[in-house]
């Protein structure tokens, strides 16, 4: 018998030496390639993988603030177009423009010179009136005892009567007319109509203008508080309607009304605005409804004609999950989809619907349920059907309650 069948099974299959014999070395070389190999392979065949270590994070339900974010316009409280209500020449401009004026203010003087004689003749011609009245009643009161007695006729004491309503009839035109005068010597002085800003004026002294003109003078604007109008579809409206009916959000309370705004370039306005109403009826063109949202702006930043981003809240969904945005894919359909890990340390697929970001999160309203686990490290090592070594996330960042 032969030194090699001697050996053991084992001996031969692992270990390429012999202990004696001749084996010549080609046969050895091969055998020591062939147990370096052997000896690392399941019984399959199949190489050895141990499992892959993924950090996993337990999902919640949360109560979140939903919030729509869309573009707008900003719009002045109040605008008034400064015009003449009387005609003649502008004699001087009061006001400095691109500067803040207030209600009541003068803002240009045209020349009162005519409008003065006009109140003056009136005035005059009350006086005169008066004095005719006087006359007046004082011979009707002598007519009536003569008329009386027979001594003058009554056809003299009825004129006489007559003539003394006359003077209270002119009396009473001649203080319409004294009115009038004043009003319009009044309106030489041309006033604020509002407080705002004041515009660049059209006119300099010395120009005519005329009490039905259709070129303004100046135009005031009031800039605080401001208006925001943004165009919501009509979809989204009613989606929301019927999502509170189903219980699906709550109303968010006392400040279902607060609007945040982002400005153009960017950066945040530091001072929440308030929900003022939205249109009845749907702009049949565009399938958009009105809404519009009132803000301070004591500091005139906002400036009408602005391009902004408003934030209306919807409502409360007490019932979301707030899941990292590395821990979605997308399938080959462009549907949601995470790695949930069960408890034994399986890895399946799941389609998720997933809604609006929220930071650096995505809100999930279906496809999960509180307890379960999706994989937030190690995706690319987690392959649905493996096995994996789960460890819960260390130190989850603090989730935001509104979006």
């Amino acid at each position: 018998m032969s030194t090699e069948s001697s050996l053991p099974e084992q001996g031969r299959s692992c270990s390429p030496f012999r202990s004696r014999g001749g084996v010549s070395k080609p046969a050895a070389a091969i055998a020591i390639v062939l147990a370096l190999g052997g000896c690392d392979q399941k019984a399959d065949g199949q190489p050895e993988i141990p499992p892959a270590a993924v950090t996993v994070l337990t999902m919640q339900p949360q109560s979140v603030v939903m919030t729509t974010d869309l573009p707008g316009r900003t719009t002045a409280y109040l605008i008034a177009e400064v015009r003449p209500q009387v005609s003649g020449v502008v004699t001087q401009r009061a006001f400095i423009e691109g500067s803040d004026v207030t209600a009541g203010q003068q803002l240009y003087q045209i020349d009162p010179a005519t409008y003065q004689a006009s109140y003056d003749s009136a005035v005059a011609t009350l006086a005169h009136n008066r004095a005719a009245l006087a006359s007046a009643r004082a011979k009707a009161e002598r007519y009536k005892p003569l008329a009386d007695a027979h001594a003058v006729s009554h056809q003299d004491y009825d004129d006489a009567a007559a003539l003394a309503g006359e003077a209270e009839a002119d009396i009473a035109t001649a203080q319409a007319s004294i009115e009038q005068a004043r009003i319009n010597l009044a309106y030489t002085k041309v006033m604020a109509p509002i407080t705002g800003r004041i515009g660049r004026s059209s006119v300099t002294p010395g120009a005519l203008v005329t009490s039905n003109q259709t070129t303004s003078l100046a135009t005031v604007t009031q800039l605080d508080p401001i208006y925001i109008d943004v165009l919501q579809s009509a979809a989204t409206i009613l989606r929301l309607r019927q999502e509170l009916a189903a219980g699906k959000i709550q109303r968010a309370g006392a400040n279902a009304a607060t609007v945040a705004l982002t400005l153009e370039d960017g950066s945040r306005y530091s001072r929440p605005g308030t929900l003022q109403f939205s249109e009845v009826n749907v702009d049949e063109s565009t399938g958009t409804v009105l809404t519009r949202a009132i803000f301070p702006n004591p500091d005139h930043m906002l400036l009408p004609g602005m391009f902004v981003h408003a934030e209306l809240q919807e409502g409360i969904d007490d019932r979301a999950f707030l899941v990292p945005q590395q821990s979605v894919s997308r399938n080959a359909h462009g549907d949601a989809t995470v790695l949930v890990v069960d408890g034994g340390g399986n890895v399946t697929l799941r389609l998720i619907q997933a809604g609006k970001a929220l930071g650096d999160k995505w809100v999930v309203t279906g496809g999960l349920k509180a307890g379960e686990r999706i994989v937030v490290e190690g995706v690319q090592k987690a392959r649905p059907g493996a096995h994996v070594i789960a460890t819960e996330v260390a130190d989850a960042a603090t989730t935001p309650k509104k979006g």
